[in-house]
């Protein structure tokens, strides 16, 4: 693993980098760097020079991937400690590459202009036949050569910022402040594509915030300030829109906008909400929405008129009279009904519910309404509108409507602010004259319809139009009437069983009279009517019941108004506790489902990196496995390319080449070099022994020759010799001569040269005393200053210096008073330690006495049990040996290899040895030195009994010894002797020296 290296290191190696032109190298170093995984414990005050360095050359090389992958890193490293030093690298990235841009586009005009050779010159020839082929012009080429990739790269780099940027609140400030340049940059340069994808971009960014806003530094839409930042980026999205004419983007805002007034707790500002009024107006206007653009403006010119207090009388003029002429502009004629059958309304309902919550209505308003209102509450509206007003909606007038209306809309027309509002009154116009003739007409003349439908240029409508507008209004129920080309008439008609809904739209309309279907439709409401004023007038009675029936309710109702109103109240403190208690459970279960969430993620996350990781290890192992192959097979095609060149593989063919490993072609290769060694020592000795006679040969036939050669070298180097010597004698006077020459012409001067150099070394000499004596004066200053200096510090370090003495003085008396402390506890800790020590020598010294009784008791009891044992001994050597007890030989000691009981091992010795060295004893488990002298007493055996009790002897005798010791026996010495004895320790028969041993091993084994 190569050692990580420091960011300063990596920087200074950039910078060396770049200025050898290698740009491209100092980039990937910087970026190996901030993608590495150690970089994360280097301070981030040393890697911010080197993300400014790595933005730099990722501008300059266009390398938005590198840039964008090191600022992921560096985000990672630096959200959590410092942000500023992030927002300092992302505002610099965007910095360099407005500037990159720029420059572009001012290369890109500079282009187009040195392309220009003639000024005069309208079209040249190349020009003409690149117009020919292509549409563009030669500044779009040049601009789609030299600007657009960098506008491209603008494009990106607003696009990464704005990724990095979103999803932590600290940073919520840049973010919004990048998302405004980004909407300014699509506005400025027409970007309509990317300014759709920007607004995708930040609706899905603003969407994951209101999901992960729990996390720490999470953008948390429940503040106020964010939540107004948010709303001020959506205006500022929504303007944009509008000025670049997306009206579906636009919309998309203006949902956006009112889903972030929903949620928020600050309620927003008037000048704001006129602005949403406005632009929502003009979304509905390019939409044809007539409906919702005139409750729009109607919503816009209302708040205009209460809030701005600055406001002209002609600005309320205006607003007064576009929203009552909006309310006029819409249709008569209803998008949603069809003649004669009721059709499903849920989905147009629903539009329209959607649409009238984006004004923040209830429900969706209608054209009676609108009209209503604009005519309370904007009182200053122009007079051409007014008296439009007037005879399409309060006067009856079928035959001359629209004679009156055209002039009005004349003047409508030369208003540019009217003038999209003249198509859709004259469908209102042609509405009100239909439906008004039908209730005068039952049949007329095609073309005395059509010479009423009359308009001024440009808004004529020819008969074919005129038609499809009445079968547009026929088809949607609204108008009841045929047209008969065969009688050139159109004839209406009456369906007295229509429906209750196809008139509902029918209010507020000018009539002469009922129609058959409503007279059919309200028969029994005026039966019911008159039944009743009959009876109130027939019979008295019934009044007064009545009335007395009213007044007993009257009675209930005040009687039990202040019950109802507290059980109001408590069904309403009921209704918010439930509230209350639904909202808690629903954030607790979406707490838990984020929760969920977030451990599922961190386990996929988890299975992921697994899965990655083993497949990375699978990957790796199967690649070097292929090198290895590869490197094995490429070895092979060498040695095999080697022995055929050397022409060592006979008749062997390529298959069975490439069945042979590299071992055995190895081993072809080197049979192949030794034969080929051979061969080329062989053909060598012969060849040298050739060249040596030819050599021999050559050399004497060429000796008179080379002698002659000599004699004429030396001939012609002596001759090439003089030559040259004449040569270089010659330009050597001509030399001296021209020298002379000059020598003379320069002493004429040389009087004036030196005095000038006179003069001049008098004048340095006196600029060089003053300034030696203006530095001598400050060298005395600057003496003077460091003496005075020397001597302040000099009189710190003395004041220093006896404060540390006497810091050190108080200190030396603070530990002499801990060590005499210290002193004293050592000295009572010493006394206890030898009161201690005296009495373990005293314990020591009882059982020291104990030990010596309990070994006088053991030898008189070894010596008792010896006595015994020599008289056993004595009689059976007299019984078994009638000859002299001196000839005896020791029992046992002419059989080699007898085994000795309690010897531990075979006895070799042989007949006639010297018997051993120690005294008699039997040989049992007390003749075992258990008594020995020990500081604490006997030895206590590991499983025996305990070391006071009696034990039994081996001759069943049945008087007390002491225990037997544990103690290991001791190896033999070198010569044969016995060891020296070893207190504490046990110590064999046979190895102390008892001269009665082979009788002790006869007795042991004749009574065993």
């Amino acid at each position: 693993m190569s050692r990580f290296a420091k960011p300063e290191n990596v920087l200074k190696r950039a910078e060396e980098l770049v200025s050898v032109g290698q740009s491209a190298a100092a980039l990937q170093s910087l970026h190996e760097l901030i993608t590495s995984k150690r970089v994360k414990s280097a301070p981030i005050a040393s890697l911010e020079p080197m993300m400014l360095r790595l933005v730099e050359l990722s501008v300059e090389q266009r390398k938005g991937k590198i840039a964008k992958e090191g600022l992921y890193q560096y985000k990672n490293i630096a959200q959590n400690t410092s942000v500023e030093t992030l927002v300092v690298v992302v505002n610099k990235f965007i910095e360099l590459s407005e500037s990159k841009f720029q420059e572009a586009q001012a290369a890109a005009d500079k282009i187009s202009l040195e392309t220009i050779d003639d000024l005069e010159a309208i079209e040249t020839p190349e020009s003409i036949l690149l117009s020919t082929v292509s549409s563009d012009v030669s500044k779009d080429r040049t601009d789609r050569a030299v600007v657009t990739p960098w506008l491209k790269f603008l494009w990106e780099t607003y696009r990464t910022v704005l990724d990095i940027l979103r999803n932590n609140g600290r940073l919520e400030l840049s973010y919004q402040k990048v998302a405004i340049q980004a909407l300014d940059f699509c506005q400025k340069y027409a970007r309509k594509t990317e300014f759709r994808r920007l607004c995708d971009l930040l609706r899905n960014h603003l969407q994951n915030a209101a999901k992960y806003q729990n996390q720490p530094h999470g953008i948390n839409l429940n503040d106020a300030d964010t939540l107004q930042r948010h709303l001020d980026t959506r205006f500022t999205q929504l303007n944009s829109a509008v000025t670049m004419e997306l009206w579906q983007e636009a919309f998309r805002s203006v949902e956006d906008i009112h889903n972030l007034l929903t949620i928020s707790k600050r309620p927003p500002k008037p000048a704001v909400m006129a602005n949403y009024y406005e632009k929502l107006s003009k979304i509905f206007l390019v939409s044809g929405n007539y409906l919702f653009h005139a409750a729009a403006f109607n919503k816009y010119a209302t708040l205009v008129r209460t809030q701005n207090k600055n406001a002209t009388e002609a600005e309320l003029e205006r607003l007064g009279s576009i929203a009552l002429l909006s309310a006029l502009a819409i249709p008569v004629l209803k998008e949603n009904r069809g003649r004669g059958v009721a059709q499903d309304l849920d989905d147009n309902k629903g539009k329209n519910n959607r649409l009238a919550a984006l004004l923040n209505m209830s429900s969706a308003p209608t054209r009676a309404s609108l009209l209503k209102e604009a005519l309370h509450k904007n009182a200053r509206a122009k007079t051409v509108i007014r008296d439009i007003h007037a005879a399409l909606e309060t006067s009856f007038q079928p035959l001359s409507i629209c004679s009156t209306v055209s002039p009005l809309m004349e003047q409508l027309a030369s208003d540019e602010e009217s003038t999209q509002y003249v198509a859709p009154l004259q469908q209102v116009i042609l509405a009100r004259t239909f439906k008004q003739l039908s209730q005068v007409y039952e049949t007329v003349s095609l073309d005395f319809v059509i010479g009423l439908c009359k308009f001024p240029e440009p808004f004529t409508l020819s008969e074919p139009e005129i038609e499809k507008f009445i079968m547009t209004g026929c088809k949607k129920g609204e108008l009841t009437m045929r047209i008969d080309h065969s009688n050139n008439a159109i004839t209406f008609e009456s369906d007295m069983l229509e429906p209750i809904s196809s008139v509902s739209a029918n209010t507020g309309e000018i009539k002469v009279q009922a129609t058959p279907s409503e007279l059919v439709r309200s028969q029994l409401t005026r039966l019911a009517k008159c039944l009743y004023s009959t009876l109130t007038h027939v019979d008295p009675a019934f009044c007064e019941e009545k009335r007395a029936l009213k007044k007993a309710a009257i009675e209930r109702a005040a009687a039990n108004t202040e019950q109802e109103h507290q059980d109001i109240l408590a069904r309403t403190q009921i209704i918010e506790r439930r509230k209350e208690l639904v909202q808690g459970l629903q954030l607790k279960k979406d707490q838990e489902e984020a929760t969920k969430r977030e451990i599922l993620r961190q386990r996929e996350a988890e299975a992921e990196t697994k899965r990655i990781a083993e497949e990375t290890r699978r990957r790796e192992l199967e690649r070097i496995k292929r090198e290895q192959e590869k490197i094995k097979a490429d070895e092979s095609k060498k040695l095999i390319a080697e022995l055929k060149a050397a022409g060592g593989l006979g008749d062997i063919d390529d298959k069975e080449l490439e069945g042979l490993d590299t071992t055995k072609l190895r081993a072809m290769q080197l049979e192949q070099l030794e034969k080929s060694s051979k061969d080329i020592n062989e053909r060598m000795r012969i060849t040298a022994k050739k060249i040596d006679h030819l050599e021999r040969a050559f050399r004497r036939a060429e000796m008179p020759l080379v002698q002659k050669d000599a004699e004429e070298q030396a001939r012609l180097d002596r001759a090439n010799f003089a030559d040259s010597q004449t040569a270089t004698q010659e330009l050597a006077r001509s030399k001296h001569a021209a020298d002379m020459v000059l020598k003379k012409r320069m002493s004429r001067i040389m009087p004036d040269f030196n005095e000038y150099r006179q003069k001049l070394a008098d004048k340095r000499d006196k600029a060089y005393e003053a300034r030696l004596a203006v530095a001598q004066k400050k060298l005395e200053e600057a003496k003077q200053q460091r003496r005075d200096q020397y001597r302040a510090q000099r009189e710190e370090e003395d004041r220093l210096e006896r404060e540390q003495d006497e810091a050190d003085r108080l200190a030396y008396e603070e530990e002499l008073k801990a060590e005499e402390a210290r002193q004293q506890e050592a000295a009572e800790r010493e006394k206890a330690e030898a009161e201690r020590a005296a009495k373990a020598e005293e314990e020591k010294a009882a059982r020291a006495e104990q030990q010596k009784k309990l070994d006088d008791q053991a030898r008189v009891q070894r010596e008792r049990e010896e006595a015994a044992e020599a008289k056993l001994r004595a009689k059976r050597e007299e019984r078994n040996n009638p000859a002299p007890a001196a000839a005896a030989p020791p029992a046992g000691g002419d059989r080699p290899g007898v085994y000795r009981p309690g010897q531990g091992k075979w006895s070799s010795q042989s007949r006639g040895a010297a018997p051993d060295a120690r005294p008699s004893s039997s040989g049992g488990y007390g003749d075992r030195d258990v008594g020995r002298a020990s500081p604490f007493g006997a030895a206590r055996p590991r499983d025996g009994p305990p070391r006071d009790a009696p034990v039994r002897t081996a001759s069943g005798s049945g008087r007390d010894v002491p225990p037997r010791s544990t103690g290991e026996s001791p190896a033999p010495g070198a010569d044969g002797k016995a060891p020296a004895a070893t207190t504490g320790k046990y110590v064999p028969r046979h190895l102390r020296g008892d001269p009665q041993a082979g009788a002790d091993g006869a007795r042991r084994g004749g009574g065993w």
